[in-house]
């Protein structure tokens, strides 16, 4: 008999295509698609349940279907898509649906693999952080809302769970931002602005996942280990390298204005207000320290290499979103024309007086790996 995967967050894209994705693996014999509201999208053979899982109904799906490998996708920051709405809302399904999740998979006889789907902002984002975090580093402030205060609540819950069900196998997967064609997150829809408003005197460094990597390594979590892996624990998955902001600005061909950080809020909270994008405070604080996390135990331990580095999710998502409003090779040249005016202003060598020009040459901090602290502002 093969496996019986239950998939929560069918209706989002990102859990839509994962049901497609899981259904290719030979080890699984049927799966069951959970989600508050009908999908959108295709989900192949799946069987669709249309239920709650802030409810307790979920526990009767897991024992009528047998489950035995459950996929968690349904925490999540909002956004556009299905299973988007208001912040307390999407809290409840972050927290109280995992809450009753947990419990039905505590219940359950037939549960043996738990895949969670978290997120690297639980790391939270303080002008201190350190410039690579691994997964066992602490954040030195705790999130205070938000997504990551809900990833943070979540990561409590399971490893409760781990320690109540020892026999589970519970993986905890925390994405960096996950960026591609059809990304429908909050930093895309950012992304996505014409014009980029951004933090003075800060250009944060940024890692992204491209989306097919994610489904791959969630295939992978959810399968048996191969020799040598072990599908449980807590990994960073995120693609080589790293960008700065303003590269990002320069390959989307979309300026950027910088504002004061009260000026920042400000105009998060009027985009917020008439819908335009989920400008949220916890986002603001991604663009003005950035993050870094280490991705070794996902290589050696889970066994998993991405196919895209950072550089290439983000040129992918790029593509697909069109050129903004002006050429990056435009772009460029501008932003080059201001540093050095700056540059002479200051009393600095500039580009083309000697000095190499590593603003935009995807290489910036390739070498990251140092302790030193504050190195995100």
């Amino acid at each position: 008999m093969g496996k019986v995967v239950l998939v929560t967050g069918a209706a989002r894209q990102l859990g839509a295509r994962f049901v497609r994705r899981v259904q290719r693996d030979p080890g699984v014999e049927r799966v069951i698609a959970v989600d508050s509201v009908k999908p959108p999208y295709r989900l192949g053979a799946a069987e669709f349940v249309r239920t709650d899982i802030r409810q307790s109904a979920i526990a009767r799906v897991l024992a009528e279907h047998a489950v035995d490998t459950v996929v968690h996708l349904a925490v999540t920051g909002g956004g556009a898509g299905a299973g988007g709405g208001t912040r307390s809302a999407v809290k409840e399904t972050n927290v109280i649906g995992t809450m009753q999740l947990l419990g039905a998979c505590q219940k359950s006889p037939t549960v043996r693999r738990l895949v969670v789907k978290s997120s690297t902002a639980v790391y939270g984002g303080a002008a201190r952080d350190p410039a690579v975090f691994p997964e066992t580093a602490q954040p030195k402030a705790l999130p205070s809302g938000g997504f990551a205060k809900d990833a943070a609540e979540v990561e409590g819950y399971v490893r409760g769970f781990a320690r109540r069900r020892p026999d589970v196998a519970v993986c905890v997967l925390r994405f960096a931002n996950i960026l591609g064609p059809f990304a429908d997150s909050p930093l895309a829809e950012y992304f996505s602005m014409p014009v980029l408003p951004t933090v003075l005197g800060f250009d944060p460094r940024l890692q992204f996942v491209h989306e097919d990597d994610v489904l791959d390594v969630l295939a992978l979590a959810a399968q048996e280990p191969r020799r040598g892996t072990l599908n449980s624990g807590t990994f960073n998955i995120a693609g080589d390298g790293v960008l700065l902001l303003s590269q990002c600005s320069r390959r989307l061909g979309r300026p950027t204005v910088p504002l004061l950080l009260p000026a920042v809020t400000w105009v998060g909270s009027a985009l917020r207000a008439v819908g335009v994008t989920e400008f949220s405070p916890e986002q603001i604080r991604l663009m003005t320290h950035g993050r870094v996390v280490e991705t070794t135990q996902m290589r050696e331990v889970l066994g998993f290499d991405p196919l895209y580095t950072t550089a290439e999710a983000f040129a992918d998502f790029a593509r697909s979103r069109g050129t903004g409003l002006l050429p990056p090779e435009l772009m460029g040249r501008a932003v080059d024309g201001v540093a050095r005016l700056l540059d002479v202003e200051a009393g600095r060598p500039g580009i083309g007086d000697g000095v190499r020009d590593t603003r935009d040459t995807g290489d910036a901090y390739a070498g990251y790996g140092a302790d030193d602290e504050g190195a995100n502002r």
